[in-house]
């Protein structure tokens, strides 16, 4: 029965909107082939339940809406306020996801050019996306003045879980999306 809790306390652990004891049932009773009653699973997650009562812990064990979850104890709200603030500063805005497209799509490309396609200024988004590492340089031009040239990075890959640039949706797959609702558009 100790194995068993031990992969209920994984499965509430990798349940990132929680988990029932329905699926804990079906997840387990797959595993082992045998029945498991419900009283016996509810008993295991009480004690699952206890053992997060610790005050040493930092996570308490809580049903909500039928599903079991992980959820921070109230003493630790401030530490996860700080990181929640300093996660929304380092959201991009829209005008960087705008450059970060272009970069994409168009690389290598100058900071120039993707002035020209945007319409305005792109040096704040660049130095930006410069900063997350999400492009980087990938060196000069041979036109005139010989300026940088940016293309996206590995960091770029990660955060969107690409595995090539090939995997981008082409840009004919997101109009024809754009244009499925409303007025039929025949300039393309």
């Amino acid at each position: 029965m100790q194995e068993i809790k031990k992969q209920m306390e994984t499965l509430v652990f990798c349940a990132e909107e929680g988990i029932s004891l329905t699926e804990i049932k079906l997840i387990l009773e797959d595993l082992h082939g045998k029945k498991l009653e419900d009283t016996i699973l509810e008993n295991l997650l009480e004690e699952i339940k206890e053992k997060y009562k610790s005050t040493q812990e930092i996570f308490a064990l809580k049903l909500i809406g039928g599903h079991y979850r992980f959820l921070t104890k109230e003493l630790y709200y401030p530490v996860l306020q700080k990181y929640q603030a300093l996660k929304e500063q380092r959201k991009l805005g829209q005008a960087a996801l705008e450059t970060l497209a272009i970069i994409a799509y168009k690389q290598p490309i100058t900071k120039l050019e993707v002035e020209q396609i945007r319409g305005v200024n792109c040096d704040y988004s660049i130095q930006r996306l410069l900063e997350r590492s999400l492009i980087h340089i990938l060196g000069k031009s041979e036109s005139v003045g010989r300026p940088l040239l940016y293309g996206t990075s590995m960091e770029f890959m990660n955060h969107f879980g690409l595995k090539s640039l090939k995997e981008l949706p082409r840009l004919k797959e997101i109009i024809e999306e754009q244009n499925t609702i409303g007025e039929e558009n025949t300039e393309f």
